[in-house]
């Protein structure tokens, strides 16, 4: 039996829906302490700029990995309808599973494989198919790396306009003014970094998760093709020797 979890994409999509919705309503309850720390009464633009590209980082990256887990939860559907099939001993093994599949991509690759008299090589496929399933993940993976530095980064900054206040504080007579930079400096490199580190947890998360999920489907295909398809299309010395005794 292929072992795998069927059913494992979905149930991380209900852990982000229920994950986003108690942050909405948290965020909800405390609106008027993050308006107060985040908009209100701020002398320059930095913290709206790095906040909000972190914000923007982090809602492309999400956007991206909904639409890679609802991409493997069709291809787990049409996993498990093929092995249904299989077991059933449908005539067509891929009889009600998309084209674009990737267990009909592997099912129609090794019976065009075998039409030609050709060993089927399982560790070439499965070594293409995880090369090509891992470039999916190329854009979580950069902004999962991203999220923290951007922190940092606007730390950096808000740390630079803080001395700039101090150095007005120093040169002015009143020194009220740049007094209110120095603050206004510190509060908003407080900010980014909240801001990145929250992100970065709620983000890392689920990018693991959906690295767990590819790895459960790539795990169940190469089972498939291991039990299902190779005995159909590929003949070793032995298999043939085998096949023959029994006829005899």
């Amino acid at each position: 039996m292929v072992q795998y979890k069927e059913n494992y994409s979905r149930s991380i999509l209900f852990q982000f829906l229920t994950l986003s919705i108690l942050a909405g309503f948290i965020l909800l309850i405390n609106h008027e302490f993050l308006f107060n720390f985040y908009i209100s009464n701020q002398p320059t633009n930095i913290g709206y700029i790095v906040n909000g590209s972190i914000i923007l980082l982090f809602l492309v990256g999400i956007v991206r990995l909904v639409l890679l887990l609802l991409r493997y939860s069709r291809e787990e559907i049409a996993l498990t309808r093929f092995i249904r099939n299989v077991q059933d001993k449908e005539t067509m093994a891929t009889e009600r599973i998309s084209k674009k599949s990737l267990i009909y991509n592997r099912y129609i690759s090794v019976l065009e494989i075998s039409k030609h008299n050709v060993a089927v090589n399982h560790s070439a496929l499965a070594s293409t198919l995880l090369a090509t399933e891992t470039t999916r993940l190329s854009l979580p993976r950069f902004i999962s790396n991203i999220l923290i530095l951007t922190g940092v980064f606007g730390t950096i900054i808000s740390l630079s306009i803080a001395l700039l206040g101090a150095s007005d504080i120093i040169d002015s007579a009143d020194g009220i003014s740049g007094m209110s930079i120095v603050i206004h400096g510190m509060s908003t490199a407080l900010s980014t970094t909240s801001t990145a580190i929250i992100c970065y947890l709620f983000f890392g998360y689920f990018y693991m998760k959906l690295t767990d999920v590819q790895t459960e489907l790539l795990s169940g295909i190469e089972q498939a093709t291991t039990l299902y398809i190779m005995p159909r299309f590929t003949y070793q010395t032995d298999s043939l020797l085998h096949e023959v005794g029994t006829l005899v």
